[in-house]
């Protein structure tokens, strides 16, 4: 993130005139007056007592939440170390997910060469103590805080898992655990690379340069950046990443503050020049995700496919702080090269931001509604908040037998998890990589499910073989290959991606992407060529 001058930000808070001074002064000793009046009562007459350190720390909370903007926080020196972990894309614990299912917290993945995989841990395992603390009622966060620790330490956790009936005991020692941007590569049909960007850590430009760079070692004639559900991260890291593709001297993106307007721009030969990009997009994609689609965009170095991105178009300037704390706050705004703002406008409704119309509804007829911009070869982009596609295609959705289904399985989702983990994982021991899921594997499945007492009728149950079929192919797939395995069997789930992979099979340089998808019917939803094979995304229960 860019570091602010604090000088410069000072200096515009001082008003011009004596009379600004006047008005400004009296109000600001009136504030002072009435918050130390507050604070003092509350210190002697609260019928608990709360020290003066805890006081302050509150008061100073409740200033920045009173800003109404949901990306300034005051960090404790806790907060503050999982935020780095966070960004840095490291940390010592013991390398699994952790995730809020019902109340309870679960283990939703576990990191390969880890503590965690070492000791045996399952995805759908719950954390029921912590040491001798018992995490009934926390938060995940709460979770997450007493796990990570100083590397070499201990910890011991006691994890519930279905049909066995006494808690499982396992003492890990933490290590630092990496979490990677890129964690695979792969050549798809046709020559398709095809490389997920998860996060923008401080290795994130570096990694999808060796990841491009070992795809046209094995002859790619085009690579796909996936950026769907990426949260962002590190400034630096979008700006090199765009270097890697863009012409020396380009804009990549300009910052607007108070203070001033400062531009970044890439220096040097771009590392893969003239190889066809395209990039993937969908309502999670935020931040520097953005920076790096909107410029690519822009100077028409990138076809952008997929949904309407998040729209988070601020800047946030980490203030370190006395006591070990640190003030995060919003002090300017992104802007694209054609001069298109990132940030989409919510509201604030019962303590969250909310947008009028979600990304998941947005249609061509909306998405050109925006303002209309163009990039440096004259074509349309669309402003208004967020990256617009040039090729917008949505997810498919659940049928409604599927959700049927879904909602049969909710109430027992931690039984139907497990079995479907313990299942997969015998027929991952003879089934191969290329395996297709067979009508008996759905048939034993809702046997297994049925002796755990989930009850389902089996005419629902029937009814969504497509819904089955996935939870089954992507958690056999994984245990057989790991994620790239699993993602090609993704692949026929997919719309978006194979849309993309289409128009990437069609051309043959960047300029022949931007025709294919200029020649798209316009106003009507792009579907990919094999619709046939079209399936929804359920959350695994």
């Amino acid at each position: 993130m860019p570091r602010r001058r604090t000088l410069t930000l000072a200096l515009v808070s001082l008003p011009v005139l004596a009379g600004g001074f006047l008005v400004q002064d009296r109000g600001a000793t009136d504030g002072a007056r009435v918050l130390d009046q507050v604070f003092g009562i509350i210190s002697q007459r609260f019928v608990d007592t709360v020290t003066s350190a805890a006081l302050y720390e509150k008061a100073a909370k409740g200033l920045v939440k009173e800003l109404n903007d949901p990306y300034s926080e005051l960090f404790s020196p806790k907060e503050l170390a999982s935020f780095s972990q966070q960004t840095n894309g490291k940390y010592a614990g013991i390398g699994m997910q952790i995730e809020d299912q019902q109340g309870a917290i679960t283990i939703s993945k576990v990191f390969p060469h880890t503590p965690a995989e070492a000791g045996g841990v399952r995805e759908g395992d719950r954390i029921l103590f912590v040491d001798t603390l018992s995490t009934r009622g926390w938060k995940t966060q709460q979770v997450s805080d007493y796990l990570i620790g100083k590397e070499g330490t201990k910890v011991t956790v006691k994890f519930g898992r279905p049909g066995v009936p006494e808690p499982i005991a396992t003492t890990f020692t933490r290590q630092v655990i990496r979490i990677p941007a890129v964690p695979y590569a792969i050549v798809l049909d046709n020559r398709i690379g095809y490389i997920p960007v998860q996060r923008f850590n401080e290795t994130s430009s570096d990694e999808v340069k060796s990841a491009v760079a070992a795809l046209q070692k094995e002859g790619v004639k085009g690579v796909i950046l996936d950026m769907r559900g990426n949260p962002g991260g590190i400034l630096e890291q979008s700006i090199q990443m765009s270097n890697l593709f863009l012409k020396s001297g380009q804009e990549i993106v300009s910052v607007r503050s108070r203070a001033d307007t400062q531009s970044y721009h890439t220096r040097g030969a771009a590392a893969f020049a003239t190889l066809p990009v395209a990039v993937m997009t969908d309502e999670y994609t935020a931040s520097a995700s953005e920076i790096v689609a909107g410029a690519l965009q822009d100077h028409d170095r990138a076809l952008v496919v997929g949904q309407t991105s998040f729209g988070k178009g601020v800047v946030q300037t980490l203030f370190p702080l006395d006591g070990g704390y640190a003030l995060k706050i919003t002090t300017a705004m992104w802007y694209t090269p054609s001069g298109r703002s990132i940030q989409r406008e919510r509201k604030f409704v019962n303590g969250r931001f909310v947008e009028d119309q979600p990304d998941s509804l947005e249609t061509e007829a909306r998405k050109k509604a925006r303002p209309a911009y163009r990039s440096d070869a004259g074509r349309i982009v669309y402003g208004g908040g967020g990256v617009a596609p040039d090729v917008l295609v949505r997810d498919d959705t659940l049928t409604t037998a599927e959700q049927t289904l879904a909602k049969a399985l909710a109430p027992k989702s931690q039984d139907v998890y497990v079995t479907l983990y313990d299942y997969s994982l015998e027929l991952s021991r003879t089934a191969q990589k290329g395996f297709t899921v067979q009508p008996a594997w759905r048939d034993e499945l809702f046997r297994r499910i049925a002796a755990k007492g989930v009850k389902v009728d089996r005419a629902v149950y029937d009814a969504a073989p497509r819904y089955i079929d996935r939870l089954l192919d992507q958690r056999v797939a994984q245990l057989v290959g790991g994620d790239s395995t699993a993602k090609r069997h993704d692949l026929l789930f997919d719309a978006p991606l194979r849309k993309t992979l289409e128009l990437m099979e069609k051309g043959n340089s960047q300029k022949d992407l931007f025709t294919l998808a200029a020649a798209l019917p316009q106003g009507k939803e792009v579907r990919p060529a094999s619709a046939e094979i079209t399936a929804g995304k359920p959350r695994t229960p």
